[in-house]
């Protein structure tokens, strides 16, 4: 709501925009899909409650990780980014509810779509898009790029199709034997749900009882191969077997949200480990190097975009329950874009890490050591 005050300085009369917010929704319920549930006697409720404080939060998120891949695309393109590169934009709802529904104490591990995650865990965009660009103020200091980030309790998009999953069920070991009531989220893609140190993962959690929750990201394509070519079932949720499970709208931030308080709840009273599969959608191909048309249409993509984006889902619920004005969340999307913009400067312009810091930070806490260097006459010093 905005309201026009006249105000008159020096002699000038000068209209300031002044808004308040009285007359906004302070919070609303919504309707959301049920989940399809596999050995659970009851799913997450039908309905959701939403604050406008979590609504705007959750807005400015995801459009953070929306403009912040476009803008790794543009400089994929001019090769500023080179190598891999695996762009999250379309699957934003998953991370930000996933985060909604647990806490920063708990534990995530991901595959190599990992610049979303990397933000919701506390990395800054500056420190993504100059560990993108290989600088030496990104967030693994240069030397990790698209696929390894880290922060705390976050271990990082890994590479190995697959191999983050029993490493999270390590993490969810840890859990258990500090005794602190966290738990880890272990999230894979669909391409990645066949591979078989998942279900000897399974297993493991299941007679440890470990608080693993997890999540298959389902963005209906492994690379090029859509899931019905590559998998004989594709009711992932109930992968686990002897696991419960549960297939939830990965495209709604709020069905997403309160899935995982579900599944947290389940893991923290020591019910041991459970399965979701978000059903979700990624925009651009598989990675920068897959133009994403080839195994599917451009009809399919703009379709899903024009009917369940998770970004304009929030804004149009937002808006037509009176919680945020159209002017609010433009307000959001420009601070937004600026903020990717400043981001993007100083990952052009940030220097490359010298080759003097190749080998460091190889050991947690060892004394200086040498390494052999690019060739057997070079050494290096390793400084953890």
């Amino acid at each position: 709501i905005l309201i026009a005050e006249t105000v008159v300085l020096a002699g000038a009369r000068v209209v300031v925009s002044a808004r308040t917010y009285a007359d906004f929704t302070p919070q609303a319920t919504f309707d959301i899909k049920k989940c399809d549930l596999h050995k659970l006697e009851e799913g997450p409720p039908l309905q959701a409650v939403l604050s406008r404080e979590e609504g705007l939060q959750y807005y400015r998120t995801m459009q953070t990780m929306r403009r912040m891949e476009l803008k790794a695309d543009q400089l994929y393109k001019q090769k500023i980014i080179r190598g891999f590169c695996h762009l999250y934009d379309g699957q934003e709802a998953c991370a930000v509810g996933i985060e909604a529904g647990i806490n920063l104490s708990d534990h995530l591990i991901t595959a190599y779509r990992a610049h979303g995650y990397t933000l919701t865990r506390g990395g800054t965009v500056r420190e993504i898009m100059a560990e993108l660009t290989g600088r030496r103020g990104g967030i693994a200091k240069g030397k990790g790029g698209s696929m390894h980030m880290y922060t705390k309790h976050f271990y990082g998009g890994n590479g190995i199709v697959g191999a983050q999953v029993p490493l999270g069920a390590g993490v969810a070991l840890a859990c258990k034997y500090l005794g602190k009531n966290e738990l880890c989220v272990c999230l894979y893609g669909d391409g990645a749900a066949n591979q078989g140190q998942i279900f000897e993962t399974y297993n493991m959690a299941s007679l440890w009882k470990l608080p693993c929750i997890f999540i298959c990201e389902n963005n209906k394509y492994g690379m090029g191969t859509s899931v019905e070519r590559a998998a004989a079932s594709t009711d992932y949720y109930k992968r686990g077997d002897f696991i419960p499970g549960l297939r939830v709208d990965g495209m709604d931030v709020l069905c997403v949200r309160e899935a995982t308080k579900l599944a947290a709840e389940h893991c923290r009273s020591g019910k041991g480990p459970i399965l979701m599969e978000l059903q979700t959608y990624r925009y651009h191909g598989h990675s920068m190097s897959d133009p994403g048309v080839s195994y599917r249409t451009r009809d399919e993509i703009q379709e899903v975009r024009s009917k369940s984006d998770p970004i304009s889902m929030l804004k149009d619920r937002m808006l037509s329950n009176n919680m945020a004005s159209v002017e609010e969340l433009k307000e959001i999307d420009v601070e937004v874009r600026k903020e990717i913009e400043d981001a993007a400067q100083f990952a052009t312009t940030d220097p490359e890490p010298p080759l003097d810091d190749l080998c460091n930070h190889i050991f947690y806490n060892d004394p200086p050591m040498e390494v052999r260097g690019t060739n057997p006459w070079t050494k290096l010093k390793s400084v953890s």
